[in-house]
């Protein structure tokens, strides 16, 4: 089993893949694989709500890297989403790539759990847990949760590895995710079926 993380900072090794890192290294002692998907520095774009990628099977704007994101998120088993705080929200840039991800390759993400990990150096950590973990709620994907909130606060890079209790939050959180996964395969082995999802109804509130 493999769990795909997306390091939303723009930063390759600040404190945000620190903060990845401890949840991998506990995956991996755990018995699962994982890999730190890097966003990068380079510009993203936004989904412009063009509805070509649901024609297409892809994001249209192969700019960046979304649809090899997608791509691998469709061998992956679990998720983890970090980003650092940028006036107490998640950095714009794991936003407009998580939109453009989902929109056009949510079945990928479908029943499998995912975890967000929100890192700053003071305020407004928990404000960017919540924002990432609503892509979990409409995709049907079991949340994976720790002993606090998955928190970690550090300003410059290697600040996070500091913070205590964030790690031990981090690793955690590793375990959890581990288990859900173990339970997940155990249940597939068992010949235990995906829920049947109700489709066709959506209500508009203007008419």
């Amino acid at each position: 089993m493999k769990v795909l993380m997306l390091n939303g900072s723009a930063k390759s090794q600040g404190n945000t893949y620190r903060a990845l890192y401890e949840v991998g290294e506990q995956l991996k002692k755990e018995g699962i694989d994982y890999e730190i998907f890097q966003i990068g520095a380079d510009p993203i774009r936004d989904c412009i709500g063009c509805g070509q990628c649901g024609a297409k099977g892809c994001c249209i704007f192969d700019d960046d890297k979304v649809n090899e994101f997608v791509e691998k998120a469709k061998e992956a088993d679990g998720f983890v989403f970090g980003s650092p705080v940028y006036y107490a929200h998640p950095s714009g840039r794991i936003l407009s790539f998580l939109d453009r991800a989902f929109y056009s390759g949510k079945k990928a993400f479908e029943y499998k759990p995912g975890a967000s990990v929100a890192v700053a150096r003071r305020g407004g950590t928990s404000a960017t847990f919540d924002v990432l973990n609503k892509y979990f709620g409409i995709s049907q994907m079991p949340v994976a949760g720790s002993t606090y909130w998955n928190l970690v606060h550090g300003r410059v890079p290697g600040e996070a590895e500091h913070d205590a209790e964030g790690m031990q939050t981090m690793r955690n959180l590793a375990r959890n995710l581990a288990w859900m996964l173990k339970c997940f395969e155990a249940g597939k082995a068992a010949g235990v079926a995906l829920p049947d999802t109700e489709r066709g109804n959506q209500t508009n509130f203007i008419r």
